[in-house]
C-alpha cells in the first residue's frame, strides 16, 4: 500500500492552517457582555452580572443578600432581579451561542482524506487524496460578516430583555407595595365600620335607632369586608409576583417600605418626550440590523446557488504492481447544477428580505403610535392623581374636620362623623390607586422609549 509523503500532508497542512488562522474569530473573556451593558447603561443604573462560575454565582447571592438586609426600595428589586433572576441567567447563554456561530463562521471546513484500496492478485489499485471546500474561501468573509450582524442583533435583543425586565420588576414592584397601603387603608375602613356597626346595633336594641340605619350599617361593613378580602387576596399575588421576578423562593426574605413615592409636584416635573429619544429605540435598531444582515445573505445566497461545494486537494493513484511509479495529480470534485439551480433558495432569500422591510416599517409605525398613546396615559394619569392629591383628599380632610368640630359642639351625630372619616379614607385609598397607576405608566412610558425584544427575521 503507497502512502502520502510527509511532505505533502505538511504542505497542505500548512496551507490550510494559514487559510484557518487567517479568517478565524476567537472568543471574548466576558462572554460580550460589555455590549450588553452598555446599551443598558444608557437607561437603567443598575448593572446585571452573568454568573457563568460558581464564583460569580456566590458573588451575586452574597451580594442579594446584603440588599436584602434593609427594606427593599424599587432601584434594589431591579438590582436583585438583574443578578437572580434565573430566567436572565438562562437567557444570557443566547450571546454565547450567537458568538460561537460568528467563531464557526470563521473557521474553514476540515479537510476529508479518502483512501481507495483494491488486489487483484499481484495487481494493486491504491488511491489516495485529501481534498478541501475550496468554495469555502470565497464565502468566508461574507459568511461572517452575516454571523457578526446576527450576532449584534442578539446582544441588542440581550439589552432589551434585561431593560423589560426591569420594567417588569418596577411594576411588580410598584402594584406590591400599592397592594400593601391598600390593604392597610383598607383595614382601617374595616375598623370604622365593624365599629360603626357594632354601635348600631347596641342602639338598635335599645329602641333608639331604627332597623334601615342598621341595615345600612351593617351592609358598608359587609362590603367593606369582602373589600379587605380582596385586597389582601391582590396583595399576595402582587407579593409572589414580585418575588419571582426577584428570583427568591419565598416573599419572607424581603420587606417592603410603608408607601410609594410621592407625586411629581409640577408638571414642569414630567418628563419630556422628544424625536431624538424615539430614534434611540433598541428594537428598531435591531431591525436595522437585521435587514442588514437579509441583505448580505441574499447576495450570497444569489452566489452560492450553482455551486455549494467546490472540493480541491492532492491526490495519489497507483495502478499495476507493486513497484510501479506512482501517478501524481489534483482531484476536483463539485456538485452539477443539474436537478437543483438554485432559484428556490434565492426566491426564498428574496422574499424573507422584502418581508422584513414590510415588517420594519409596520414596526416603525407601530413604535411611533405606542410612544404617543403612552405618553397621552402619562398625562392622564398625572392629571388623576394630582387632582386627588391636590383637591380630593384635602376636602375630605377638611370635610372631616368640619364634622368634629360639628360633633364637639353637638351639632352631629356619631355616625355622621364616622361616615366623614370613612369617606376621606377611602379618597386616600383611591389617592393610592391613581398614584399606583401614574408610576406604572411612567415605568411603561420608559421602556416604550427603549423598545420591547423582538424575533429576528428570517431565523430557522
Amino acid at each position: 500500500m503507497q502512502y502520502i509523503s510527509v511532505a505533502t500532508l505538511n504542505n497542505v497542512l500548512v496551507c490550510t492552517l494559514a487559510l484557518t488562522l487567517g479568517g478565524c474569530a476567537t472568543f471574548s473573556d466576558d462572554g460580550c457582555m460589555r455590549g450588553v451593558l452598555a446599551s443598558t447603561q444608557q437607561h437603567i443604573t443598575q448593572s446585571p452580572v452573568w454568573a457563568k462560575t460558581q464564583a460569580l454565582t456566590a458573588e451575586n447571592e452574597k451580594q442579594v443578600s446584603a440588599i436584602l438586609t434593609k427594606p427593599l426600595s424599587q432601584e434594589a428589586a431591579v438590582q436583585v432581579a438583574l443578578l437572580n433572576n434565573a430566567q436572565l441567567q438562562a437567557d444570557f447563554y443566547d450571546l454565547q451561542l450567537a458568538e460561537a456561530n460568528v467563531v464557526q463562521a470563521g473557521r474553514l471546513p476540515n479537510p476529508s482524506f479518502s483512501l481507495l484500496y483494491a488486489r487483484t492478485n499481484d495487481d494493486y489499485t491504491v488511491e489516495q487524496s485529501v481534498t478541501m471546500n475550496i468554495f469555502a474561501l470565497f464565502t468566508l468573509r461574507k459568511a461572517t460578516a452575516i454571523e457578526k450582524k446576527r450576532f449584534a442583533a442578539v446582544q441588542n435583543n440581550m439589552a432589551l430583555k434585561v431593560l423589560n425586565l426591569a420594567r417588569e420588576t418596577r411594576n411588580a414592584y410598584i402594584y406590591a407595595l400599592a397592594a400593601k397601603q391598600s390593604v392597610d387603608y383598607l383595614s382601617q375602613v374595616n375598623d370604622s365600620a365593624r365599629a360603626t356597626y357594632a354601635l348600631a346595633k347596641r342602639l338598635r336594641q335599645a329602641g333608639n335607632w331604627s332597623a334601615l340605619d342598621e341595615g345600612r350599617e351593617k351592609s358598608f361593613y359587609t362590603e367593606t369586608a369582602l373589600e379587605l378580602v380582596r385586597a389582601q387576596n391582590q396583595c399576595l399575588q402582587a407579593e409572589e409576583h414580585l418575588t419571582s421576578l426577584l428570583g427568591l423562593t419565598h416573599p419572607k426574605y424581603f420587606t417592603l417600605p410603608e408607601r410609594l413615592s410621592d407625586l411629581p409636584s409640577a408638571e414642569s416635573d414630567l418628563k419630556q418626550v422628544h424625536a431624538s429619544d424615539f430614534n434611540k429605540r433598541l428594537d428598531l435598531q435591531q431591525i436595522r440590523m437585521n435587514t442588514e444582515a437579509l441583505a448580505v445573505q441574499l447576495g450570497l445566497t444569489k452566489t452560492t446557488r450553482f455551486m455549494n461545494m467546490l472540493e480541491i486537494g492532492p491526490a495519489r493513484l497507483l495502478e499495476g504492481r507493486r513497484g510501479d511509479p506512482v501517478k501524481r495529480g489534483v482531484e476536483l470534485r463539485f456538485a452539477l447544477p443539474i436537478f437543483d439551480l438554485g432559484t428556490a433558495r434565492v426566491k426564498r432569500a428574496e422574499a424573507v428580505y422584502a418581508q422584513a422591510m414590510a415588517l420594519a416599517k409596520n414596526q416603525s409605525i407601530k413604535a411611533a403610535s405606542q410612544v404617543r398613546k403612552q405618553y397621552s396615559r402619562y398625562e392622564t394619569s398625572y392629571a388623576i392623581a394630582k387632582r386627588y392629591r391636590d383637591e380630593i383628599v384635602p376636602l375630605r380632610k377638611k370635610i372631616l374636620d368640619e364634622s368634629l368640630l360639628r360633633y364637639n359642639g353637638m351639632l352631629m351625630s356619631p355616625f355622621e362623623l364616622m361616615s366623614a372619616a370613612r369617606d376621606q379614607v377611602l379618597a386616600i385609598n383611591r389617592y393610592i390607586e391613581s398614584l399606583r397607576d401614574f408610576w406604572l405608566v411612567k415605568s411603561d412610558l420608559d421602556m416604550v422609549l427603549v423598545g420591547t425584544p423582538i424575533a429576528e427575521y428570517g431565523n430557522e
